[in-house]
């Protein structure tokens, strides 16, 4: 007997066709734009109460295939959502435990997948965050790169200066400070694949006098004020709302007084931590960021103006968030069957969904991207910023 549609969808006006590997098709509109092949039979009847993590998840474990543009699928399964369940509510009141094993393993599952699958859709630099664009316009490679001149402008380097960069990555930012600005950069990451690939290319382009790198967890940092200025880049998402004193006491304690803290990351919507996205969230924490917690941007400088530090600008990079993860997801797309070689069926599941979902995430506002730069002041209460931001845009 063929399967019946269920009675919540058939009210449901979206462009996807629903089809089952025994022969039944069942369109919710002319023309859909998006297939979802069910693989497993007892799936059909869990539909009417998906989720964007429940579809996510039975799409990972090979419970269903999907054909279409990834853009239209996260449209339309937020659209399919949407219709089904009411908009979740209530407090993330569970702290997750973020001890260094815990965030070191973390960070080895996340980072450490493949740097040859990264290189495939990131830029030449290897940068794993938002780009910067001054039109919306630029290819990758020129946003990212104007994006870390962007964030060594905000701290104002100089030859010579110490730079320490907190989460460097693959180091991008790192041989920019360096080479285009003269700093001496100590940089510290938990990802050894990162580390050892950071480590290859700095010893290529000549810079290993100028950039020192290990595998340090935030919590053992130098607390003598030795840095003229820290940077840190998608980090603080991995610290955890426990943890974000401490992290902020740590950064304040490594840099000298006078000296400019910036903080670079991905900031929640809601300040009382009500969920977004029908599950997209708890998706992102099974299979891609385990353990992270987005704070909102005012925890974010409320913990940083606690640990002593003062706040001097704040910047919003949401859009051009959503315009990176674009990018990125249609390079990924491009080189699947690359992809396919290098990493296993299920993670490259994964990261088709991720990438495209996150753009979609951006772009409703479910999330935010915040720039916040800081400043030690002096005992006195001076700091050595000039009186206008015009060196920014230089």
């Amino acid at each position: 007997m063929l399967p019946q549609l269920p009675a919540r969808l058939k009210s449901l006006s979206i462009p996807l066709r629903i089809q089952v590997t025994n022969g039944a098709v069942f369109d919710l509109s002319p023309n859909p734009a998006v297939t979802l092949t069910i693989k497993d039979p007892s799936l059909f009847n869990e539909l009417p109460s998906a989720t964007l993590d429940r579809l996510g998840q039975a799409y990972v474990e090979q419970r269903m295939d999907i054909d279409g543009l990834m853009p239209d699928v996260i449209r339309i399964g937020t659209a399919l959502s949407d219709a089904l369940n009411e908009m979740q509510s209530g407090l993330n009141s569970t702290l997750k435990a973020h001890d260094k094993a815990t965030d070191a393993a973390a960070i080895s599952y996340h980072y450490d997948l493949s740097n040859e699958f990264y290189q495939l859709w990131l830029d030449p630099e290897m940068v794993y965050s938002c780009a910067y664009f001054e039109t919306g316009q630029e290819d990758l490679a020129t946003a990212q790169l104007a994006k870390l001149r962007h964030l060594c402008r905000k701290l104002r380097l100089q030859p010579g200066d110490k730079l320490l960069d907190v989460g460097c990555g693959w180091g991008g930012l790192a041989r920019v400070a360096a080479r285009e600005f003269g700093a001496d950069v100590f940089g510290i990451t938990l990802s050894r694949a990162q580390l050892e690939w950071a480590q290859a290319r700095n010893a290529a382009e000549g810079l290993t006098d100028k950039i020192h790198m290990e595998l340090m967890d935030y919590r053992d940092l130098p607390r003598d004020g030795r840095f003229d200025k820290v940077v840190s880049v998608g980090m603080f998402e991995h610290v955890g709302y426990a943890n974000l004193p401490l992290y902020f006491q740590t950064l304040f304690a490594a840099v000298r007084p006078g000296g400019v803290v910036l903080n670079h990351g991905i900031t929640a919507r809601h300040v009382d931590g009500r969920a977004v996205g029908h599950g997209g969230g708890e998706f992102i924490e099974r299979y891609v960021f385990p353990h992270g917690e987005l704070p909102h941007v005012s925890l974010a400088i409320a913990e940083m103006s606690e640990a002593g530090l003062e706040i001097v600008d704040v910047e919003s990079l949401r859009m051009h968030y959503a315009r990176t993860l674009d990018l990125w997801s249609e390079r990924l797309e491009g080189n699947l069957d690359k992809a396919a070689g290098l990493v296993s069926e299920q993670a490259l599941r994964i990261w088709r969904l991720y990438l495209p979902g996150c753009a979609y995430a951006f772009r409703q506002n479910w999330v935010n991207l915040h720039q916040i730069l800081s400043v030690k002041p002096y005992d006195n209460g001076e700091n050595d910023l000039p009186w206008s931001r015009h060196y920014l845009y230089k």
